[in-house]
């Protein structure tokens, strides 16, 4: 069955009075008839009750022979032939790289185009692969492969994302189809994980063996199922179509084929995606009470478990229109946090998720991207409305939101039980990047005691299922290779993120993963400067451009870049990850970023309250008077003190501490206190050597 589009009915006008745009009918089958539902129609009260309309073209002048605006990727989707045409043809040429068209449809196959922007001439083409880990979920079979991959096809390291994913980049294109396949025949997948289409689903990567995490982390695993493209497109080219399904549970085949409620596209080989899929990616995310370990605000849509005082699942609070993504200087884009729609019973929530999935591919913008999230509907409708037209999709009237504990973010780093016996270690990565000796060391490991792994949502990796007597030798030889238990991991470091940014990245304004380890270490000798304890942290996130792939928006302090070498700073995240930042300032330069940092710590140091966070107090005082003190500022106040503790002497004593501790990647602050007191701890033994030696001979 073929899509096309419907025609221009009216207007919406949404919260923002300078927006309006133009609604049109929406997607319509091949014989122009509605997509053909039995639909139990609930009052709307913004629109005639039996029409479902959606947000489409900036308003215009209508005309009855007009068409909708579509954007060039849409008509793209629509000749592909289901995701295959032209890209089919294309990875057999002999160019290095492939056409628009394609370039646009692999990402549905879970790949993007990239060039090394590092190198100037005749551009370097290659291609970035992205697995689909729901929950972050890694077999130990796949984990070796990925790893066998980067070496031998990419550029020797693997890199883990913020949506619990692994990337894999370098891949030539001569490579793809080998590289593609391994995939597929070693317990793997990259199905869906770019394009427009449910991307990988989140869930708390933790391996706790109780009631409400495995239900969780299987309610994650059906979503992803029932969103699951299913024309074997993606079979057809990499593997030229021999099937690798696994079986589903019935309850999600059930789901996807229920078309009571006019969800589906009858007799299609796309039942829910249909020709068009939908108008943008679209991110999911699931968890338990309190635990925020995967920024469920952040999310098109939010899955809260709701338990029984015996612990057993009775039903979900749903949360929808969370997005990161904005474009600069165009105030009409913008991150949005996810806000209550409802709760359903348990067994209801496959049908729930496929009617807001429903209402966003048949009512979301298709003429320009920028738009064309999730988020962008809810603003415009308001929740009301929005779940008035998901309930004539799903049947029901969504219950009220059940109460919810305080959310904390969880890093599940280090040792811990996970309630059957065996153990789970927590690593933390900085930026996810595994490379050099600590993948080495990491696949020895996993491969030695063959051990599952799963990828968390801050780029970490936990190790999973490491029975009691492996602890210590599996200790040692990690922090042999430099992945240290967290209380010997600076604190700023074990919360911050940043995208892979340059050299790869197309969108890439200036650098973030490059580019943070010195800004941290930065960070850290400003608190120093100021008085801030070591033990300190804030909840730090960079970016190249302003997509928000590691959620700079929900930062503490983010720093979005705007320009070569240069950031915007966003302030007023919290660090359990629940308000939303703002933009502090535009265009900072690299270098000027103490200018900026020193004031804003050393007021929160002297006026902060008791225990409050930094995003916390940048909201209280308001950025106006921030401004003011950043503006003002001319230094810390020095206060006498009674001890110099201060390890310097003199710059030639500081300089050649600052080299040997680049070596290490600490500060020469934090070498020099580690040297004093490896100092004195041999001191003291000696000491005690030689008191124990005189007791002897009296």
């Amino acid at each position: 069955m073929t899509t096309s589009f419907g025609t221009t009915t009216g207007t919406l006008t949404p919260t923002d009075p300078k927006i309006r745009f133009q609604s049109f009918t929406g997607l319509k089958s091949s014989n122009s008839i509605a997509l053909t539902r039995n639909l139990r129609v609930f009052p709307l009260p913004f629109c005639t009750p039996t029409l479902i309309r959606a947000v489409a073209t900036p308003l215009k002048p209508e005309t009855s022979t007009a068409e909708p605006k579509r954007s060039k990727v849409e008509i793209f989707k629509e000749q592909s032939n289901f995701i295959r045409y032209p890209l089919n043809e294309e990875i057999y040429t002999d160019t290095p790289n492939i056409n628009e068209a394609s370039t646009q449809l692999i990402k549905f196959h879970g790949s993007y185009q990239q060039y090394n922007r590092d190198e100037r001439g005749t551009r370097s083409y290659s291609f970035m692969l992205r697995t689909k880990n729901p929950g972050g979920k890694v077999p130990n079979q796949l984990y070796l492969t990925m790893d066998d991959l980067a070496d031998q096809f990419g550029i020797g390291t693997l890199r883990l994302t913020t949506r619990q994913t692994f990337q894999l980049h370098g891949v030539l294109k001569k490579d793809l189809k080998t590289v593609m396949s391994t995939i597929i025949r070693n317990m793997g997948s990259t199905l869906g994980a770019c394009g427009d289409l449910n991307r990988n689903v989140l869930a708390p990567a933790a391996p706790f063996m109780t009631k409400e995490y495995k239900f969780a982390q299987e309610t994650a695993e059906n979503i992803a199922a029932l969103l699951t493209p299913q024309s074997g497109f993606y079979y057809d080219v990499w593997v030229d179509g021999e099937k690798f399904m696994t079986s589903e549970p019935p309850e999600v085949v059930k789901a996807r084929n229920d078309n009571s409620h006019g969800t589906n596209f009858p007799d299609s080989p796309e039942p829910i995606y249909g020709t068009q899929f939908l108008p943008r990616k679209f991110k999911i995310a699931v968890t338990v009470p309190t635990d925020n370990s995967v920024d469920i605000l952040t999310n098109d849509i939010g899955v809260v478990v709701v338990f029984d005082e015996d612990g057993e699942p009775q039903g979900f609070n749903i949360y929808v229109g969370g997005g990161m993504g904005r474009t600069h200087r165009q105030e009409t884009t913008f991150p949005r946090l996810g806000e209550p729609l409802g709760y359903v019973p348990k067994g209801d929530i496959l049908y729930a998720i496929k009617a807001i999935v429903a209402t966003q591919r048949d009512h979301g913008r298709r003429d320009d991207r920028k738009y064309s999230r999730m988020k962008y509907l809810i603003s415009s409708w308001g929740i009301e409305k929005f779940r008035n037209v998901v309930e004539q999709y799903y049947g029901k009237k969504f219950e009220p939101f059940h109460e919810l504990p305080e959310w904390e973010f969880k890093s599940y780093l280090g040792w811990h039980e996970q309630g059957d016996g065996a153990l789970f270690c927590g690593l933390h990565v900085d930026n996810g990047r595994i490379g050099g000796k600590m993948k080495k060391t990491l696949r020895e490991v996993i491969e030695k005691y063959n051990l599952n792994v799963r990828i968390t949502p801050n780029q970490n990796l936990i190790l999973c299922d490491i029975r009691s007597a492996w602890r210590r030798p599996i200790t040692t030889v990690l922090a042999q290779a430099g992945l240290l238990h967290p209380r010997y991991v600076d604190p700023l470091n074990l919360t911050a993120m940043a995208c892979p940014a340059f050299p790869l990245c197309p969108l890439a304004i200036t650098e973030a993963e490059r580019g943070i380890p010195d800004i941290l270490k930065r960070v850290r000798a400003v608190f120093e400067k100021v008085g801030l304890k070591y033990s300190e942290s804030i909840v730090i996130r960079v970016t190249g451009c302003p997509n928000g792939c590691a959620r700079p928006y929900m930062a503490e302090l983010g720093l979005v870049g705007d320009g070569p070498n240069s950031y915007q700073i966003w302030l007023g995240g919290t660090p359990n990850q629940t308000q939303l930042a703002r933009t502090f300032m535009n265009k900072v330069k690299v270098q000027d970023l103490e200018k900026v940092f020193e004031p804003l710590f050393y007021y929160w140091k002297r006026k902060r309250q008791p225990k409050e966070s930094f995003g916390d107090f940048t909201t209280r005082m308001g950025f106006e008077k921030l401004h003011e003190l950043v503006d003002k500022w001319e230094g810390p106040v020095q206060s006498p003190v009674r001890y110099n503790l201060k390890p310097f002497a003199d710059k030639e004593t500081y300089e050649a501490m600052e080299e040997l501790a680049k070596l290490q990647n600490k500060s020469p602050h934090q070498l020099a206190m580690e040297v004093i007191r490896n100092f004195v701890a041999a001191q003291q033994n000696e000491s005690n050597m030689e008191m124990v030696h005189a007791s002897r001979h009296n």
